[in-house]
């Protein structure tokens, strides 16, 4: 499988999330330049964290204007994955990609701090290989993850089962305790904690390889059905 890894202007982690992919995983990853009107031959494409375009504006406010995310919406739209974690996150928010709004976070301070995620769902092909209920410690780094949204879009998040991780300690103020949620085609998730920076024991936990595995699981059944 190949994965491709968006690198905006300001982008951070995108060789972390190359990292988690070609030398944790196995898999094949490539990075993909803003400016480009093409993903290649992409199968799943990361938005990673960081400060795309230094976050001016709003985070993800300018980002979403690049080229290359006509061709990510394209790619979701088609059905393929799309995963953003953090900054990537608040980008696909900015896009229209995911419903809702990341503001900054309760008490106004910056958190870089391992917390414990709970794994909502296991009906997406972004967290098959966990349990539901299933406590993870994977890190998180943002200023403004506060996850907010009218109540109408909550409920709807929690009736269709699109609410993939909370956490449980709040450390931001999201409401619900939403950590990374889902489309309504359930094919792009975007999340606020760094699976990729806890895929390594070095790292301390790999509690977030399980994203990624779970992203090739759910591309292998896809290519045998197609096959």
């Amino acid at each position: 499988m190949k994965f491709g890894v968006v690198v905006f202007p300001g982008s951070n982690c995108d060789h972390d999330a190359w990292f988690a992919v070609q030398h944790n995983l196995g898999h094949q990853a490539e990075f993909i330049w803003h400016d480009s009107t093409r993903l290649g031959d992409a199968d799943a494409v990361i938005l990673p964290g960081g400060f795309s375009y230094g976050d001016y504006l709003r985070c993800g406010a300018i980002a979403k204007f690049s080229p290359v995310m006509n061709a990510v919406r394209a790619f979701a739209a088609a059905g393929g994955p799309v995963l953003g974690i953090c900054n990537g996150f608040q980008i696909l928010v900015e896009a229209g990609l995911l419903p809702g709004a990341l503001v900054r976070n309760r008490g106004l301070k910056f958190i870089c701090e391992p917390v414990q995620l709970r794994c909502e769902t296991t009906a997406c092909g972004f967290t098959s290989t966990y349990a539901k209920g299933q406590i993870l410690r994977v890190p998180i780094a943002h200023g403004e993850g506060c996850y907010v949204a009218d109540p109408r879009t909550l409920d709807e998040l929690a009736a269709e089962d699109r609410i993939v991780f909370r956490y449980v300690e709040n450390p931001n103020g999201s409401l619900g305790d939403i950590a990374g949620i889902l489309n309504r085609e359930r094919n792009v998730l975007g999340m606020m904690p760094h699976p990729e920076r806890a895929a390594d024991p070095l790292m301390g936990s790999t509690d977030g390889l399980g994203v990624f595995q779970s992203m090739v699981q759910s591309f292998a059944r896809v290519a045998s059905a197609r096959s």
